[in-house]
């Protein structure tokens, strides 16, 4: 990555319909990767917010009109034509209005997570389409693992001590993964911390679990949200703590905000 090059903000939309679906879009002739899909936005101008170039976008390009949404993924992405951050919204389906119009020639469609059939894709967005796989909603332990649906059906995240061939997704700590020195072989892996300091060690995971349990760690894991995360990050705290900061992971960042039901890893 050439970081001497001047970086471009940029803002995109998953914008989600009732059945689950997000939206794709074509790059419109006369733009850089003519033809290829991704999720659509552009550029921040000077004298606005993230959120109010994405609205503008949505309305110029698709006739889109987004009330809210919430910052989801962050990527910095080298590009021959430029060097991009890349701030991805969540956009729900009560969150916009309107019908998807080809207002600069593109083509628009509806995709399933897991099951995309439009191609090609814009290189920055695999990572994407993997993570939208990954439910917003999930129940579950450590012990036994995790579960909820997408649009695709039943999702689990099985703990890596417990996994067997035909599980896709898996769950282990970042100790035990440090000690065996590579990661299991799975679609998906999730890795657990309870330390701050343990973050910039799992940059390479598919999904992080953030195991909240005192307030240095509440406040490193806001401090993150912030600054922006490059994959699923799910939060796991007790009760209290997640009545008193859990909307407010989930506006910065965080992908799903759970209950801590367990007191040690076990």
């Amino acid at each position: 990555m050439d970081s001497s090059r001047p970086l471009v903000k940029v803002v995109a939309g998953v914008v989600l319909d009732r059945q689950g679906r997000y939206l794709l879009s074509s790059r419109p002739e006369g733009k850089p990767y003519a033809g290829y899909w991704e999720f659509a936005g552009g550029k921040v101008e000077a004298d606005e917010t993230e959120f109010h170039a994405l609205q503008r976008e949505f309305e110029e390009e698709l006739g889109i009109r987004i009330r809210s949404a919430r910052p989801w993924l962050t990527k910095i992405h080298d590009y021959e034509h430029a060097r991009v951050h890349l701030r991805f919204f969540r956009v729900e389906a009560d969150e916009w209005s309107g019908e998807p119009e080809s207002r600069e020639g593109q083509a628009w469609s509806w995709q399933r997570a897991g099951d995309f059939d439009v191609s090609p894709m814009l290189p920055a967005n695999g990572p994407l389409l993997a993570a939208l796989a990954v439910p917003t909603e999930l129940k579950g332990r450590l012990k036994t693992g995790f579960y909820g649906e997408n649009s695709m059906g039943e999702y689990r995240v099985v703990p890596f001590e417990l996994a067997e061939q035909q599980h896709k997704q898996v769950l282990i700590d970042e100790e035990t993964l440090r000690r065996r020195g590579k990661m299991p072989q799975a679609d998906s892996v999730w890795v657990v911390i309870s330390q701050p300091q343990q973050w910039p060690l799992v940059q390479d995971a598919d999904v992080v679990v953030w195991r909240v349990q005192n307030d240095d760690s509440a406040a490193a894991l806001s401090a993150v949200l912030v600054d922006g995360v490059g994959m699923p990050l799910v939060v796991l705290a007790d009760e209290e703590r997640v009545k008193q900061c859990g909307r407010q992971w989930l506006e910065r960042g965080a992908h799903a905000v759970l209950i801590d039901e367990e007191t040690e890893w076990a």
